[in-house]
């Protein structure tokens, strides 16, 4: 297991759509943060509280979380793309082997860098805004979320295009099922156009960055909701991978 993780983190480093990814999804945080701070400073009134610049801070995510599904897609689908995945199954003949190390060392990539651009993001805005009361935890918790929120993304990303196989269309599937249809959902009459809407992928994953208000879902279950998702799209690409010629 530990070529294959040394492989996947080769793969990963060396090709350079990734870094520029990488690269783009820190850039989306910091930016958007940092240009929504300014904003919100120079045209507020009074002070901003502490909570609001939390949410300045991490407003970039719903951009960035674009980013890390298709860099999630790119890792797997760039493979069947080029024919390179023929190559990786034969140095690797067990699949789900293959697909665990694509997983793990994206984990650890995607939460690393999503947890350092988020806490570079949380502080430009705290430095801008400087609320008058800061609670620690609620700056850590910020940052986790963040981290924790995008790297869930780009796993969904992982499991479309696992599942998918061709670039474009796993994009814009995880496009689709991210920002698209989530807010279709919100449209939905009745309470039970409510649950589905509060359930629903980012709807429920985004409360740990942004709570909604109204929703019945908390940071924490919205965000163990939205695992169940990414888990059925990881669970749905693992059995198709088995059973489909590479």
């Amino acid at each position: 297991m530990i070529d294959i993780l040394r492989s996947e983190w080769t793969k990963i480093r060396s090709v350079r759509s990734t870094v520029w990814t990488l690269a783009v999804t820190a850039l989306l945080m910091l930016g958007m943060g940092t240009l929504i701070s300014v904003a919100a400073k120079n045209s507020a009134d009074g002070p901003i509280d502490a909570s609001q610049a939390l949410m300045m801070g991490l407003v970039g995510t719903m951009f960035a979380s674009v980013s890390m599904a298709t860099l999630g897609v790119l890792v797997i689908s760039s493979e069947y793309r080029t024919g390179g995945i023929r190559t990786s199954l034969m140095a690797v003949p067990k699949r789900m082997s293959l697909l665990a190390g694509k997983i793990v060392v994206f984990t650890l990539v995607s939460l690393v860098v999503s947890t350092v651009a988020s806490g570079a993001s949380v502080l430009v805005s705290l430095t801008v805004i400087q609320p008058p009361a800061l609670e620690t935890g609620d700056v850590v918790q910020a940052v986790l979320g963040g981290g924790l929120y995008l790297t869930a993304c780009g796993l969904f990303g992982l499991g479309l295009g696992t599942l998918v196989r061709h670039t474009p269309g796993a994009i814009v599937s995880a496009i689709a099922l991210m920002l698209v249809l989530p807010q279709v959902t919100t449209m939905l009459p009745g309470q039970w156009g409510k649950t589905v809407s509060d359930y629903f992928t980012t709807n429920a994953g985004s409360q740990i960055v942004m709570p909604r208000g109204g929703s019945s879902l908390g940071p924490w279950n919205g965000f163990g909701v939205y695992l169940v998702w990414v888990v059925i799209a990881m669970v749905a690409g693992a059995v198709l991978m088995r059973k489909r010629d590479a």
